[in-house]
């Protein structure tokens, strides 16, 4: 049926069309649209997923905006926990603060982050979606460029709003050269440990390739690599880093690699932390 957009069909729009109002529910479960709300269908074999629900959604309701979890995931911004779950939508919000994005009404990348920073839970919550609004990285296979500048998110959270100021305080630990919510996550336990590594140096190997590993501490000659399939692309990515952990051993700067899982960092951060600082001893030991 023609009528549809973006996948989604509404009964209105077929009643307009001409079908005949009777049995139009019966009919179209024949042709193999699936219900997504009352008023609204997916087309046959459309997969209803969180992006064909919401535009079904915003059609029904044009003046809704999406917001907050499902902003985030439109913008490819990280949150702690992984790819976002879809959320709530927004209305009565200033025409500044909102634009189009993959189809769909939603929350400007900066009124989005500001959002989930002034309703984090946790500082960790907080650092990590400032990480990924402010960095180059991949996301959800995507490469992409920062979603946010760091003045223009740092004015969201100028105005004030419940959370702002400690929105503020945790803005100013934000590192947008953070890779990954692991990173990000580790990068905060060592500065609680009082561990200062350099994140993300550039190094070049004898060959002249150039590395970046995810913190250094260039004194000691010890390199800090955090590793997991859920936040590197995937498992051939994965088998990348191997080969990236290699050619990072040969750089000078480098005596020795550690190297922690992403679930590490999340669920046992100061068993990682103290492997770090025994690590620094050995080498500092080993250089008198």
């Amino acid at each position: 049926m023609t009528l549809a957009r973006g996948g989604a069909l509404l009964t209105a729009w077929a009643l307009a069309a001409g079908r005949p109002p009777g049995r139009l529910a019966a009919r179209l479960r024949r042709d193999g649209w699936q219900r997504i709300c009352r008023g609204a269908w997916a087309a046959p074999g459309k997969e209803t997923d969180w992006r064909v629900r919401k535009t079904a959604l915003q059609l029904l309701s044009p003046r809704r905006v999406c917001g907050h979890a499902t902003a985030a995931r439109l913008h490819r911004i990280e949150l702690l926990a992984g790819p976002p779950r879809p959320a709530g939508s927004r209305a009565s919000l200033p025409p500044e603060d909102v634009c189009l994005r993959r189809g769909l009404r939603t929350t400007t990348a900066a009124r989005t982050a500001a959002d989930l920073i002034r309703a984090a839970g946790s500082r960790e919550e907080a650092v990590t979606v400032a990480d990924s609004a402010l960095s180059r990285r991949v996301v959800e296979g995507v490469r992409r460029e920062p979603p946010v500048r760091y003045e223009d998110l740092a004015a969201q959270l100028a105005v004030r709003r419940p959370g702002a100021p400690r929105a503020r305080a945790w803005l100013r630990l934000a590192d947008p050269a953070a890779g990954s919510p692991a990173e990000t996550v580790a990068r905060l336990r060592m500065a609680d440990a009082a561990l200062a590594p350099e994140c993300r140096p550039p190094l070049r190997t004898p060959r002249g390739r150039v590395l970046r590993p995810d913190f250094l501490f260039r004194g000691q000659g010890l390199a800090v690599e955090v590793e997991g399939y859920a936040y590197h692309g995937g498992r051939a990515a994965h088998e990348r880093d191997i080969a990236r952990y290699n050619a990072l051993q040969s750089c000078p700067e480098v005596r020795r690699v550690l190297r922690f899982t992403a679930r590490e960092v999340f669920t046992r951060p100061d068993r990682v932390t103290a492997a770090v600082r025994t690590a620094l001893a050995e080498l500092a030991a080993a250089s008198r």
